[in-house]
């Protein structure tokens, strides 16, 4: 969407210094996608852009510009849930870099966009981040037209049966048999049947959707570094939740 934007939903998804006392802002908006924009003077002392373009925090947002680069010209903050647990943070700067990554630009997503509100409210109260984080993984994945069901293998068409071994392909899905393009084999079909039953809380659903969302965002990634990645290994030691 080119053009002017008034009072546009938005959430800072990164930021850096631009120029002597600007930034410049990656943003994750309502009806524009992702968009960069320019807060003039936001990176001086005295400008309350500084406090104002956080991430996680609601925002309102006016702009200008035709070229890719926006400029800002209005920020207005919302009330909204807060990332205070160390976990949390660092699982809502992992979403973020996704999007920032993933998202092309200018491009709405407006359930996309319903879903990140939604991961972080749940992050601002979920001690337990895992499961949080996968669903968002595969909304997000959706969004981009990588969308696949756990009980289905999509080679056969066949429902996928609890004594059988499966594949996954992050270009099909869910595969009967081996592909070209298999990232994982030998996959139970009773944790792909409760996976589709929404189970994320046994050890094993865990181990499985945690191996298969992995797989599928790096590729989606293709070679892209994740940075965020390394504060679950510093914090715990291992990279239990991504």
């Amino acid at each position: 969407m080119t053009g002017p934007m008034q009072q546009e939903p938005a959430y800072v998804l990164h930021r850096r210094p631009w120029r002597e006392t600007s930034l410049m802002v990656d943003v994750f908006s309502l009806n524009a996608g992702r968009v960069t924009v320019i807060a003039r003077g936001g990176n001086s002392a005295k400008s309350p852009l500084k406090a104002q373009l956080q991430p996680f925090q609601p925002l309102l947002l006016d702009w200008t510009g035709r070229s890719d680069l926006k400029t800002l010209t209005q920020a207005d903050v919302r009330s909204g849930p807060t990332l205070k647990r160390t976990l949390s943070l660092y699982s809502g700067l992992y979403v973020n870099e996704l999007l920032q990554r993933l998202l092309p630009m200018a491009d709405p997503h407006h359930q996309l966009f319903a879903a990140y509100i939604d991961v972080i409210a749940e992050l601002s109260e979920a001690s337990d981040v895992e499961p949080v984080l996968r669903r968002f993984e595969q909304s997000l994945a959706a969004e981009l037209g990588y969308d696949f069901v756990w009980d289905q293998a999509m080679d056969s068409g066949q429902p996928v049966e609890a004594g059988g071994l499966y594949c996954y392909d992050p270009e099909q899905g869910i595969l009967a048999e081996p592909s070209p393009g298999s990232r994982l084999r030998n996959l139970p079909g009773d944790t792909l049947l409760a996976l589709a039953d929404g189970d994320l809380e046994s050890a094993e659903c865990r181990r499985i959707a945690k191996r298969v969302t992995r797989v599928l965002v790096d590729y989606l990634l293709q070679g892209k570094v994740l940075h965020s990645r390394s504060l679950f290994s510093h914090h715990r030691g291992d990279r239990n939740d991504l």
